[in-house]
């Protein structure tokens, strides 16, 4: 048995992805097309219907359309016939490329083509294999901890195009070619897939980072006590990160950090190009470990070094505010959301039912530097003050696949005046809330564009402990807005001075004279 001398020759054609991720190579030029030479010439009852290819072996039985070799089927080399069972499934698939092929081709056809269509079956079969990824019982557990973290992302992620890139195609590479020998270099390899998707609130976690992310959403958390926002400029410069607020008892208020001071470095290592979550890891560790601070209050430098403890978050603040000279909004509720942490709708409930029992009637709810939180709860708070209406369209890359509406079975102050407060602090779930109560008209929004998260993260755990925050969907408000990178747009501005505190908003409610005052009579009109 001999192989052909002769290469066939077709004109080039690109490769054909197909759904798996694994493309099917189209020929160029083949050096060995068929493994036998045949006998005798090729009679026209040979040539088995090409575009029929799964009838071609049953035809090759038949007498009248032998093998080329004029052997039978059977005779074939125990390799070959391995290799047809192997990639028999793969035949029905390759059919209409090979006819697509040598449609392109017959022009340039040397030898006829019932000599040589087994041998283009197993050379491009062959071609295909070697995209396979390898059979499970050759990956190592490295390996897997690395297909786990990739399936989630193949699952959950809100972009099927992948930021542009056959996320399959990345899958095999990356198990051919980054190292993962060793724990760290998987988490490596890991960093790097979802680098490729230029999402930056898509990132991996390492145990103490996943178990600490979830500590901090039940309500208590091991650190200093400080809320930071995304980074801020000041006169066009970077300028670290700020203060958005110092839990009362941490080590941070203890140490007189306050509210809008700047955080220039963590550990002597600068903040200016520093991701929020990077920094807010630093400051996260070990009960009894220090961290050193460089802070900036005004014009003031100094360093701080803060001894870290467990914190129990309270997300709320709230106080009444009695206004003179005023009719109707005599006493007017404050009510200060610091995070969306689990405990966030129940603590704004019980707010509420303490105010209005001091028979308050009208509300400012404070989202100023709420960096937001748990999706969950930001949908329950939207529900306290609405009894019906969209709250938020959840979005993937094909249109809205979700909506999310008020049914009035939660409502506590539907109908009371509110003042929604934000700044370009707030983001995310604050963004869900503060859209929500804009677009419906149950409030009128007081501050600045806000931050412009338009995103929203799923938690995926992996098998070591690790995990994976996902982006797995974009939002749009009522109004079909897409904040994303733009923000809440405001009703009115806020007086550029005017306080952070429950203390000092009702100081400039009262101070008429005060460079931050809000006619209190007029704030709750559109």
């Amino acid at each position: 048995m001999a192989t052909c001398c002769r290469p066939l020759a077709v004109s080039p054609s690109p490769a054909v992805t197909r759904r798996g991720g694994a493309p099917l190579i189209g020929l160029h030029a083949v050096a060995v097309v068929s493994i036998w030479e045949p006998r005798r010439p090729l009679r026209a009852a040979d040539c088995c219907c090409f575009a029929h290819m799964r009838h071609c072996f049953k035809a090759a039985r038949r007498p009248g359309c032998d093998l080329p070799t004029g052997q039978p089927i059977s005779a074939l080399p125990r390799s070959i016939k391995r290799m047809m069972s192997t990639y028999a499934s793969l035949l029905t698939s390759l059919r209409g490329n090979i006819s697509r092929v040598y449609k392109t081709s017959k022009p340039f056809l040397s030898i006829g083509f019932g000599r040589v269509v087994l041998g283009m079956v197993l050379v491009m079969s062959i071609s295909a294999a070697t995209y396979t990824a390898p059979s499970s019982s050759a990956l190592t557990e490295e390996n897997l901890l690395f297909l786990e973290a990739w399936r989630a992302v193949d699952r959950g992620y809100y972009d099927k195009t992948f930021n542009g890139q056959s996320w399959f195609r990345y899958r095999e590479n990356a198990l051919r070619n980054e190292p993962m020998n060793t724990r760290e270099e998987t988490y490596t390899a890991i960093k790097k897939m979802l680098s490729t998707l230029n999402d930056p609130f898509t990132r991996f976690l390492e145990p103490e980072k996943l178990k600490s992310l979830r500590s901090g959403s039940q309500g208590t958390l091991t650190g200093v006590g400080l809320s930071i926002s995304y980074p801020m400029a000041l006169n066009g410069s970077p300028s670290g990160l700020s203060v958005m607020s110092a839990t009362p008892g941490g080590p941070a208020e203890k140490s007189g950090i306050l509210p809008g001071d700047i955080i220039l470095a963590i550990d002597s290592r600068s903040t200016e190009d520093m991701d929020i979550y990077d920094a807010a890891d630093r400051l996260q560790g070990p009960e009894g470990s220090s961290v050193d601070l460089a802070i900036r209050s005004g014009s003031n430098t100094r360093h701080v070094v803060l001894k870290r403890q467990t914190v129990t978050l309270n997300p709320v603040r709230s106080r009444m505010c009695e206004i003179p000279g005023t009719k109707d909004n005599s006493k007017i509720g404050y009510i200060k959301l610091t995070t969306f942490n689990q405990n966030a709708a129940g603590s704004v409930k019980e707010a509420l039912k303490t105010l209005k029992e001091n028979n308050v009637k009208s509300f400012v709810l404070d989202l100023r530097n709420n960096s937001g939180g748990l999706f969950p709860e930001g949908i329950k708070i939207a529900k306290i003050w609405m009894d019906k209406g969209v709250i938020v369209y959840i979005c993937d890359s094909q249109g809205v696949r979700d909506i999310y509406e008020a049914d009035g079975a939660n409502t506590i102050a539907a109908s009371e005046p509110l003042v929604v407060l934000v700044n370009k602090g707030t983001a995310s779930a604050s963004e869900i809330l503060a859209g929500a109560l804009k677009d419906n008209k149950r409030a009128v929004i007081y501050g600045e564009p806000t931050y412009g998260k338009g995103k929203i993260q799923s938690v995926f755990a992996l098998s070591d402990g690790s995990g994976l925050a996902v982006t797995v969907a974009r939002y749009e408000t009522p109004a079909h807005m897409d904040i994303d990178k733009v923000g809440v747009i405001p009703d009115r501005p806020l007086p550029a001075s005017f306080p952070t505190d429950e203390d000092g908003f009702c100081s400039c409610l009262r101070d008429s004279s005060s460079a931050c005052n809000l006619n209190a009579a007029q704030l709750f009109t559109r």
